[in-house]
């Protein structure tokens, strides 16, 4: 007991501020500022990206198409992150109540802090949605795809907040009570400077997580599509987002519904998940009449009917039945000629052997044929006393038998 005590003693009783929170870069007419914050967002773009292309090319699609969505999708989720917080938070640009002496030289400072999801979903979206139509795919698939690795991005990006010092909780006695400097601007005023303050940032990637292996477990048992499982996604987040949301102090928009005053990221969450578990019970209530595939109609490779053969979807697959002008051809073959039985036969008849057995106006001495494609036709029955001519003998045609059909395609 005493060798466990001594260990946890060992740790930190608290999470540190950070001491670090970016690098310059020299630059011939100053220097570049690379902030933590950027570093981690761009870490979780990309190992987002690693786990969508995954999941994307195991659906069988254009090689190379994920990053003409993405070219798109990222730019736009950027700038729409930076609206909605410039919206949510609108006192720090356009000043309280917007009376004006707020500073709008703040709303493309991205480096400071303050992306907000909702924005960066919607108008991410409708990036993806751009780079879809111009690669031939759904974007439904696409969404499906990218859920868990949205995630992941998220989990990651949350850690930005922590080297900015901002978008903690209120003050706590835990063991994992966050450090924040007392003199950064965003510590709260009036309070010891030991206060600690709970981890949002911390329990929100933990949240992020946990959630890209719930997602991965559950698509892998039910093979969700038609954008199910980005609506479930949608739903898992925003459970975590309403009470982790609830418990920061940071300034926000407050908005009264219902006679509760809270914040606006908490309304914001309850009205997603409503509108996303309506949305994914409709489409599970929906009946698949077609088999699904991530191609847009008239997109779709020769041999891609669907992605089932690639993951085991329920969609229906072509049996590779019989084409229904091969049976209409097999059957006209297999009529018997003048009454009698004809023998079907698995050897090719060249071309100039069934030229002997021609109408007349085919045949015969002096016509004269262009070499044509060999064709398959059965073999006549030349066994004696059947009636029929033996094959080759081109002077002489049965009057009984039937003209041969044309079946060159």
């Amino acid at each position: 007991m005493q060798t466990v005590l001594h260990a946890a003693a060992m740790f930190p009783a608290s999470i540190p501020s950070p001491d670090w929170s970016g690098f310059d870069i020299p630059l011939p007419w100053g220097s570049l500022r690379i902030h933590a914050y950027a570093l981690c967002i761009l870490a979780g773009i990309v190992v987002g990206l690693w786990l969508t292309s995954v999941r994307w090319t195991k659906r069988g699609t254009p090689e190379g198409s994920l990053w003409d969505i993405a070219i798109w999708a990222i730019p736009f989720g950027i700038v729409g992150g930076r609206l909605y917080h410039v919206f949510s938070s609108p006192d720090a640009y356009f000043g309280p109540g917007f009376d004006g002496t707020g500073d709008l030289s703040l709303i493309p400072q991205i480096q400071r802090g303050g992306l907000g999801i909702w924005g960066a979903v919607l108008l991410g979206a409708v990036g993806a949605w751009i780079g879809c139509r111009r690669a031939g795919v759904k974007l439904t698939a696409f969404l499906d795809a990218a859920a868990p690795g949205l995630l992941l991005a998220q989990a990651l990006g949350r850690w930005g907040n922590y080297f900015n010092q901002e978008l903690f909780g209120g003050p706590t006695t835990l063991p994992w009570g966050l450090q924040i400097d007392a003199d950064n601007p965003n510590f709260p005023a009036g309070m010891p400077a030991d206060t600690l303050f709970h981890p949002t940032f911390l329990y929100e990637s933990l949240w992020n997580i946990a959630g890209v292996l719930i997602l991965l477990a559950l698509d892998r048992k039910f093979n969700f599509r038609r954008g199910r499982l980005f609506w479930l996604y949608a739903m898992y987040y925003t459970l975590g987002r309403v009470w982790i949301e609830a418990m920061r102090i940071d300034d926000a928009e407050q908005i009264s519904l219902f006679g509760i005053t809270t914040r606006l990221n908490v309304w914001t969450s309850i009205v997603v998940f409503l509108a996303a578990l309506i949305v994914f019970i409709v489409l599970g209530l929906r009946k698949r009449d077609e088999p699904d595939t991530p191609y847009l109609a008239g997109h779709v490779p020769a041999g891609k009917d669907g992605d089932s053969a690639n993951e085991g979807g329920d969609g229906a697959v072509n049996d590779g039945g019989t084409d229904p002008a091969d049976r209409e051809a097999s059957e006209l073959a297999a009529v018997p000629a003048n009454g009698k039985s004809i023998r079907h036969s698995d050897k090719s008849v060249s071309d100039s052997g069934s030229r002997d057995n021609l109408p007349d106006n085919q045949s015969g001495p002096g016509h004269t044929s262009a070499p044509t494609e060999a064709v398959t036709e059965p073999a006549v029955d030349t066994r004696p006393g059947q009636g029929l001519p033996a094959a080759g003998n081109s002077d002489h045609q049965d009057s009984g038998s039937a003209p041969g059909t044309d079946r060159t395609k």
